[in-house]
């Protein structure tokens, strides 16, 4: 059986070290938000997630959650409802949520460790309370007051759970084609009536009401994506006072059969008629969706995140104990039968590759964090907007590339174990399967990388790169003379200008040919990741030693950036070449001469 343990010690480094949450959090007046609470917050977070939840991984897989066709119910694994009443009792439900709706007001930066250990320890558990946090900024950017009062609290309290229903059956991406409707009522209710496809939570035992937040259209609004409104639908109907009454007309009609996550309520949902109330502007409802769409794409990319830390750990500890062979260069233990294959230059890539991606990752999600305190606590207009435009920019590679590497770690973990591998005792093979939807939900890497290209460097004019390429100059003349970093300082500019170049051949071609823009996306996004990550290796071995750790702990950081300069970045070459290819390659097979 897998285990888990939090990685408390680079959580602090990456929070403390790396990004000086200290005396951002100060400069941004979290007052309570001090170095004291966030090691509470971090140390108790490990307890729940590695006493609770992580036993449970297993157990969720195997049993699954089972569905009543007579009445719509659906029950959880065993042990999952009583971890999530102690989820509520410790207080995480509200930890990042205000003060005024009942929340503990604490920072982003704060809370994203916390959902990282829930992800490493549980995925399918950590499912269930995941969209209520993105209902939670939903309702707060774009609830009427009664609806805050009404739907807020109950949620970030705990005793109410959220969704996002988006998806039907014939339209996945392309929400233009939804045809969930929404009739207005005589008390300025609307009856919706729609069918809603891969809900995540969409019902469960663990609360007395769900909220969803639903997409569907007016009888007057305009065709395609412009006439979509979103509406809260809840489980049981609640009045303008917050009383709850009887049974709404919404019911789950079935569970997904799926390949992981097994422990994870994917729900098929209809709607019949169901009570729903307007949340936004009509027509508007794409902009509220957004709201929640990006929270959602940060905490998934953070799915990837945990997945990768969990399999790491658990192939380190196999690769120490697992005696095959000898080094290549003679018996590193002679005193044993067979040297332990960490010795091994092969085990030690995957190995790597994995800590790379994992320690380079935890940087560029934590900081993707901070970047949403500092844009809703912030005082100056303009580092708001700067961080507004940066974490625009970076989202869709946090949620594709973290996700993505997610698989790619998880399989690396799967081959240390060789044939134990796939073997379901050693919980290698759930990890890589529950890797693989998080690369699919909440937006598919395609649609990342589309979102990345089309709309934050073409509609958006590169706003967010321009940034971050600004924060790398500034890191590298910061730099000029720190022998700690001057190995990386060379490479790290020269990927810069080329991302600054490739990203301009890009829209020059699109000008012409606006199929170019799909034809790069995919690479340029990898890219994109990649010269990211080498950025925050700089940073964190610049952090590293100026730090007061051991030097042990100084040392792995900069062999470890070594090795992601050596052996990751130059897969930038890759992705760079395909770049330049443009859409020639990808379009010259005439459609029906696939089968040939």
């Amino acid at each position: 059986m897998s285990s888990y343990r939090a990685p408390l010690s680079d959580m602090r480094f990456v929070l403390f070290d790396v990004l000086g949450a200290q005396s951002l959090l100060a400069r941004l007046g979290f007052e309570d938000a001090t170095r004291d609470v966030v090691d509470a917050v971090l140390e108790e977070g490990a307890r729940f997630t590695e006493t609770v939840l992580a036993p449970l991984n297993r157990i969720g897989d195997e049993a699954g959650c089972s569905y009543d066709q007579a009445s719509g119910a659906v029950t959880t694994p065993p042990g999952f409802r009583q971890a999530y009443s102690q989820y509520v009792e410790g207080g995480w439900a509200g930890l990042v949520s205000p003060v005024q709706f009942g929340g503990q007001g604490l920072p982003h930066a704060a809370g994203v460790p916390l959902k990282e250990m829930i992800d490493a320890a549980n995925l399918a558990w950590g499912n269930f309370p995941l969209l209520s946090h993105g209902a939670t900024e939903a309702l707060l950017h774009h609830g009427e007051p009664w609806q805050q009062e009404a739907f807020l609290k109950p949620i970030v309290e705990g005793r109410w759970t959220g969704t996002m229903c988006l998806t039907e059956p014939h339209c996945g991406t392309d929400l233009g084609l939804l045809k969930t409707r929404a009739v207005p009522q005589p008390d300025d209710s609307h009856a919706i009536t729609g069918t809603k496809i891969f809900i995540t939570a969409g019902e469960h035992d663990f609360t007395e009401n769900i909220v969803h937040l639903v997409l569907a259209r007016l009888p007057d609004a305009p065709a395609g994506s412009k006439g979509i409104s979103l509406f809260i639908v809840p489980k049981i109907k609640v009045d303008r006072s917050g009383a709850m009454g009887e049974r709404n007309a919404v019911r789950c009609g079935a569970l997904e059969h799926k390949m992981g996550i097994h422990g994870s309520a994917t729900c098929v949902m209809n709607f019949d008629d169901a009570q729903g109330w307007l949340i936004g502007e009509p027509n508007k409802g794409l902009m509220a969706m957004f709201t929640m769409m990006n929270t959602a794409r940060l905490a998934v990319g953070l799915q990837g995140l945990g997945l990768s830390d969990r399999a790491y750990q658990n192939a380190l500890r196999y690769a120490r104990e697992r005696l095959q062979m000898r080094s290549l260069s003679g018996a590193r233990f002679p005193d044993k039968p067979a040297d332990p294959i960490i010795v091994h230059p092969d085990v030690r890539r995957m190995l790597l590759t994995q800590k790379a991606l994992v320690e380079g990752g935890r940087a560029l999600g934590y900081h993707a964090a901070s970047l949403v305190d500092i844009i809703s606590h912030g005082e100056d207009a303009d580092e708001c907007a700067q961080a507004d435009a940066l974490l625009g920019f970076v989202t869709p590679i946090v949620k594709a590339c973290l996700t993505e590497w997610g698989v790619e770690c998880t399989y690396h973990a799967l081959q240390c174990f060789g044939g134990h591998g796939y073997i379901a005792e050693h919980g290698m093979e759930q990890l890589a399967r529950d890797a693989r939807i998080t690369t699919l939900y909440e937006g598919t890497t395609g649609i990342q990388a589309l979102d990345l290209v089309g709309r934050k460097i073409m509609q958006l004019q590169g706003a967010g790169l321009r940034v971050f390429l600004r924060m790398i100059e500034e890191f590298c003349a910061a730099n000029e003379g720190n022998a700690a970093v001057a190995e990386f300082i060379a490479p790290l500019r020269a990927s810069a200008a080329e991302w600054q170049q490739l990203t301009m051949t890009i829209g020059q071609r699109a000008v012409a040919n606006a199929e170019e823009v799909g034809a790069a996306a995919y690479d340029y996004l990898f890219y994109s990741g990649y010269v990211a990550l080498a950025y925050w290796w700089a940073r964190s071995v610049a952090a590293a030693d100026g730090s007061s750790h051991p030097q042990g702990f100084k040392d792995a950081k900069r062999e470890t950036a070594r090795f992601y300069f050596a052996r990751l970045l130059p897969r930038t070459l890759a992705h760079k070449a395909a770049i330049e290819s443009g859409v020639g390659p990808l379009l010259g097979l005439d459609a029906g001469h696939f089968d040939a």
